[in-house]
């Protein structure tokens, strides 16, 4: 049945491993069930990822990996607190639980309640790239309500509604000119950005904010990153909001910019389960799905 481990490694159904082996569908499966047996991590990693994934039907399941090793540590069913904390408090002993340092998650408001409670040492480190994603859909949102009140053949207007994966580049190219599709004429990427920035106080306060962030952030600028959005002056735009949001989770937030750690890692495996699912058309078993997660990612 070593084929069948194979075979199945390479995100294949089922279905399809019977007929290239000749075999039965029950017979994969029994292969698989005997050989794969998912468990947890016998020792606690000193540093973790949290996050969530949709598994069968519409139900909800937590993965726990380590972010060092990038190894599972855990697959739950569900992905409530209380099971959380019943999983973790079973299986590690406070000592073990002790060790762990660090653990990295999206800003879930849930898992932050129990995170200092299951691990005392543990410092909570906030993704950079969902710190990056909201502040950018802000400014987005911001974008999308600035060019309906412009003129739709309007050069502002082109900029804005064609061209707005310019507003998130961090460094913008402002000496090569180069022909802009969607603006439609020869110009330099900071020029374009100039032009769509002019026409909206909100808009260039947005897109300055949503810069200066993102430079703080990913360069590694904790004190610069704690100015930015202490000193924040609310304009009356959706940016207010998510500034209320980061300051809310301020100490997680400068954790990002002083740790080399994020949820790339689990993102990484989230992405294989999302093909798995997609190649196997989805799963009506949470289990026999959980032994094909467990294989890809033990």
């Amino acid at each position: 049945m070593i084929d069948a481990l194979k075979l199945a490694s390479k995100s294949l159904t089922v279905k399809t491993i019977a007929l290239l082996l000749g075999i039965s569908t029950n017979s994969v499966q029994r292969a698989l069930n005997d050989n794969i047996h998912p468990h947890a991590s016998r020792k606690l990693p000193e540093n973790l990822c949290f996050d969530e994934f949709r598994s069968t039907k519409s139900a909800m399941s937590f993965i726990c990996i380590d972010a060092d090793t990038h190894k599972a540590v855990k697959v739950l069913g569900g992905r409530l607190n209380k099971d959380i904390k019943e999983f973790l408090i079973n299986q590690y002993s406070v000592a073990q639980r002790a060790t762990v340092k660090r653990v990295v998650m999206d800003m879930n408001a849930a898992y932050q309640l129990i995170v200092h409670e299951l691990f005392p040492n543990a410092e909570i480190i906030i993704d950079r790239f969902h710190i990056v994603q909201m502040i950018g859909r802000a400014m987005d949102q911001i974008r999308v309500t600035t060019l309906k009140q412009l003129d739709g053949k309007s050069r502002e207007y082109k900029v804005l509604k064609s061209l707005w994966r310019l507003f998130h580049l961090a460094h913008p190219d402002a000496k090569t000119s180069r022909y802009l599709f969607g603006l439609n004429e020869y110009s330099t990427q900071q020029n374009a950005i100039d032009l769509g920035t002019a026409v909206s106080t909100n808009f260039k306060a947005a897109y300055e904010t949503y810069l200066a962030i993102h430079e703080a952030l990913m360069g590694g600028h904790p004190r610069v990153l704690k100015r930015l959005i202490t000193e924040y002056q609310p304009t009356g735009s959706i940016m207010d909001t998510a500034i209320a949001t980061l300051r809310k989770n301020l100490p997680w937030i400068i954790n990002a910019a002083k740790s080399p750690y994020s949820n790339g890692p689990i993102e990484g495996v989230n992405r294989k389960i999302k093909e798995l699912k997609r190649t196997c058309y989805g799963f009506a078993n949470q289990a026999n799905m959980f032994v094909r997660v467990y294989q890809l990612t033990a």
